[in-house]
């Protein structure tokens, strides 16, 4: 039997999804509560390796077991009492035998939240990037669309990547402001080493003015990471939906 699960977790104090053998993560956590349930070893595979301090509303793992010992529809319910409140499991299904959460995705979809206000605002710290400055939302705007399309993105990627090819598809890039909270939406086929972070940077650069939003293709274009803006901290960024052909 071949499940996939959707998991929705607070980053905070993870050391990101993949698991590590120095610090915990949140596909450790997940792995400990499976096999306690199912009395045997499981391991999970993920669908997108979150970095630390990166959070999750609909991140994907699929497992194999034998057996369930509970019903499929209880299973979420019941690995929630084994896992800590910063996890959740909100849905579980049957895939086929071959199926891969990684490889297996139609397309991911990420949010980048910024407080843009004079002060910090304590109750939204774990969960957005404060900026201080004014931000341009219009012309945040206007930079998000040049993002669209396929291309590469090698000066939206941070070094470390082991990605074989740096083009991707971006299908749609929005920017919305909302009572002093921006959030940049993105949706794409796949996604390299931060670059999600890295085209929040670079959008709060045009929103000061660093960056005017005509130079987003020619950034593009000349693929150096130089060029774009800074790589934005981990807690603003949240996996929202992973989509398969199911």
């Amino acid at each position: 039997m071949h499940i996939l699960l959707t998991i929705s977790y607070d980053g905070t104090n993870y050391a990101g999804w993949q698991r590590q053998e120095n610090a915990v993560a949140v596909q450790q956590v997940l792995e400990e509560a499976l096999s306690t349930l199912l009395n045997r070893s499981i391991s999970i595979s993920g669908a997108s390796r979150t970095d630390a301090g990166v959070h999750a509303l609909g991140q994907c793992a699929s497992f194999r077991a034998p057996d369930l010992r509970v019903p499929l529809d209880k299973l979420p319910v019941v690995l929630n009492g084994l896992l800590p409140p910063d996890i959740s499991v909100t849905a579980a299904k049957i895939v086929s035998s071959d199926f891969s959460p990684r490889f297996g995705a139609l397309h991911k979809t990420y949010t980048y939240t910024i407080y843009n206000a004079a002060h910090p605002n304590p109750l939204l710290s774990r969960y957005s990037a404060f900026v201080p400055q004014k931000l341009d939302i219009e012309k945040m705007q206007q930079a998000a669309v040049s993002f669209v399309g396929k291309h590469d993105f090698a000066a939206f990627c941070a070094t470390g990547s082991s990605a074989k090819t740096t083009v991707r598809e971006i299908y749609s890039c929005t920017v919305d402001d909302v009572d002093n909270l921006i959030k940049i939406t993105i949706c794409g086929n796949a996604f390299l080493y931060n670059m999600v972070r890295i085209i929040a940077g670079t959008l709060v650069y045009t929103g000061l003015g660093k960056i005017h939003y005509c130079e987003i293709p020619n950034i593009i274009a000349l693929k150096n990471r130089k060029l774009a803006g800074k790589t934005m901290p981990p807690q603003g960024l949240t996996l929202i939906e992973i989509t398969y052909p199911l």
